[in-house]
């Protein structure tokens, strides 16, 4: 295994699973606890992790942003029956827009593929999933973000700031009742920012850690959400906070399988 190979797969392990122990690392990776001392210190010096004592931890400042691969097989359970209940909003004849995310991703899977909607998403994963069988499907152009595989920047803006969506999708990668909804990338948020504009209703489609996190650029504030979907780890009190905004809050339980 080549070192930034290596460091990568520290990264993901100490993400994943929400820390590790020198230790664990050199048994998992089958290298000396030395090496992985020397790459937690360079990993750290990144701003990729933070060092604890005995190993290291994800790093917890408000621009972290994990990859696609990474929130992937996080909360999958979650994100399924988070899925399962947001295509209930899908009516026939809508102009549908599916954001990037690992959560969008899940809907995208469970949404109509017969043609009765048309389908725009900025995702190239997306756009393949929602392709499938007699559907439309618009993308909005635009630069890739290779960490989350999204379409941003000019050409994505411009298509955003001349079209209308009947409904949204929409992910974030925190929700907080101060800041509202966040993302840790400027360019990201701002396409974000119109589709929100654009769209006559907004369903936030996102599992209950993101909930009282922040990140760091602003896209939306509560009262711009119609509907949140999300699981039943949401506390009462987080709950109540959503509906002070006159968000309606769809509470499912998160499946297996």
């Amino acid at each position: 295994m080549l070192p930034a190979e290596r460091k990568r797969r520290i990264v993901e392990l100490v993400t994943d699973e929400d820390g590790q122990s020198v230790e664990a690392l050199a048994a998992e990776l089958e290298y000396s606890k030395a090496t992985i001392r020397r790459d937690l210190h360079e990993l750290e010096d990144r701003g990729l992790i933070e060092r604890s004592h005995g190993g290291a931890v994800p790093v917890t400042n408000v621009g972290h942003e994990q990859a696609y691969g990474q929130k992937e097989v996080q909360n999958l359970d979650a994100k399924r029956a988070i899925a399962d209940r947001a295509v209930e909003e899908i009516t026939e004849g809508q102009v549908v827009f599916f954001d990037a995310g690992t959560t969008t991703m899940q809907v995208a899977q469970q949404a109509p593929k017969d043609g009765s909607i048309l389908a725009v998403t900025n995702s190239p994963r997306l756009a393949v999933e929602l392709g499938k069988e007699d559907n439309d499907v618009k993308l909005t152009g635009g630069t890739l973000r290779r960490r989350t595989r999204s379409l941003v920047g000019p050409s994505a803006e411009a298509f955003l700031e001349r079209t209308n969506f009947d409904l949204l999708f929409l992910g974030a990668n925190a929700v907080d009742a101060e800041t509202g909804l966040t993302t840790p990338n400027e360019e990201e948020a701002r396409v974000k920012e119109l589709m929100v504009q654009k769209a006559s209703r907004v369903v936030l489609v996102a599992d209950a850690t993101k909930v009282g996190e922040r990140s760091f650029v602003t896209f939306a504030d509560l009262e711009d959400v119609d509907l949140f979907v999300t699981d039943d780890s949401l506390s009462e009190e987080a709950r109540e906070r959503f509906e002070a905004e006159d968000v309606a809050v769809a509470i499912v339980e998160a499946r297996s399988g």
